[in-house]
């Protein structure tokens, strides 16, 4: 999919100022065709700001945008190839739900056969096919946010824009909804930025997650390498559980935690520095410990938090100075080995998953 020489969206030198504040600087980013991105960030990173300086509903304050090849930097929303749904659905509240869907082709004067098949196949799309007749009142959130989403394909355009499209609707509806849009968009083959600030519909439903951070870009990747190989401090704290230890470095491949030292970390010498080490939960394991294995650490049960199939387990390790630890057990693990708050816990700890950065 990258291999297409010219991206179909391309972001370049995009900068935002309101008034003395910089709500994004040099913001650059090439979007190949077909792809699914999503903008991924807490509030105020700028995303919804880049999101509407793509569609042209705000003016960057410098930088371009090409799409198709075309610049599109100074156009207007209505002479841009896009369709947008919004957190608010947005649909008339006056119109019926054929109406709604088939605004845009009425407002590029598509004949009334034409107009009606489109709506129809949109209706059947969406898995709404009996609603034209309907008001917006008449339906559910995650109905009407279907008819949204319907609404902003209608004219076939070449990119969607969706601003947490999600968000206002209960947890349930949401993650049916979100595989519905992504299989809706692999289908259509569709080119679609999405901002949200939830990072488990992100990791679910993108090809890739440009993430940020006050106003800049922090990583772009695949929601994988975004997980498994963070690039700054920032991103492995945003997205997923992360325990942040503080560290110093001992030689090449070596850190200590307090009192102990781990094998196997990435990082390289001059020994002495301070640095912190971010290990996920899962990279903390509880799996049968042999005598030969290294990193192995014995701790206590301090807090369990049940999560349904698995847990949350909080525990405190010998010689790790006051830094406790926080690991997922399953919950069929928990029961067999009958462990509970007050529990010892014999640990081993995946080193060479770490990621360390300058304290």
């Amino acid at each position: 999919m990258a291999g297409s020489a010219e991206p179909f969206l391309r972001l370049e030198g995009i900068r935002k100022e309101f008034g003395a504040f910089t709500a994004l600087r040099d913001i650059r980013l090439d979007v190949p065709q077909g792809e699914f991105v999503c903008f991924l960030g807490p509030s105020g990173c700028g995303k919804t700001t880049l999101l509407r300086i793509i569609a042209g509903l705000e003016e960057q304050s410098a930088g371009s945008i090409h799409q198709g090849g075309r610049d599109i930097s100074a156009l207007p929303p209505a002479q841009r190839d896009y369709g947008i749904v919004f957190q608010s659905y947005a649909l008339f509240p006056n119109l019926t739900i054929f109406d709604n869907v088939a605004y845009g082709l009425v407002n590029r004067r598509a004949g009334r056969a034409a107009i009606v098949a489109r709506v129809g196949e949109l209706l059947q799309l969406v898995g709404l096919p009996d609603a034209g007749g309907k008001y917006p009142a008449q339906l559910s959130g995650g109905q009407q946010q279907r008819i949204a989403l319907a609404r902003a394909l209608a004219t076939s355009p070449g990119l969607l824009l969706l601003d947490e499209p999600l968000s206002a609707l209960d947890a349930i509806v949401r993650v049916h909804l979100r595989q519905e849009i992504r299989a809706l968009q692999q289908r259509l083959g569709v080119t679609t930025i999405m901002v949200t600030h939830d990072q488990e519909e992100a990791l679910s439903m993108a090809d890739r997650i440009v993430v940020m951070n006050q106003g800049v870009i922090d990583q772009i990747g695949t929601p994988l390498e975004i997980y498994r190989e963070p690039a700054t401090p920032f991103v492995a704290d945003f997205v997923g559980k992360v325990n942040m230890l503080a560290a110093t470095v001992e030689s090449a491949g070596q850190v200590r935690i307090g009192l102990r030292s781990f094998a196997g970390a990435p990082c390289n010498g001059s020994a002495g520095r301070a640095v912190r080490a971010y290990l996920r939960p899962e990279d903390i394991v509880a799996r049968p410990i042999s005598e030969g294995d290294s990193n192995v650490i014995d701790s206590t049960i301090e807090k369990v938090e049940f999560l349904g199939s698995y847990c949350l387990v909080k525990v405190s390790a010998q010689g790790m100075e006051q830094q406790p630890l926080t690991v997922y057990l399953s919950l069929n693990f928990l029961s067999e080995q009958n462990l509970a708050a007050g529990s010892p816990l014999r640990l081993r700890v995946l080193a060479e998953r770490m990621r360390i950065f300058e304290a």
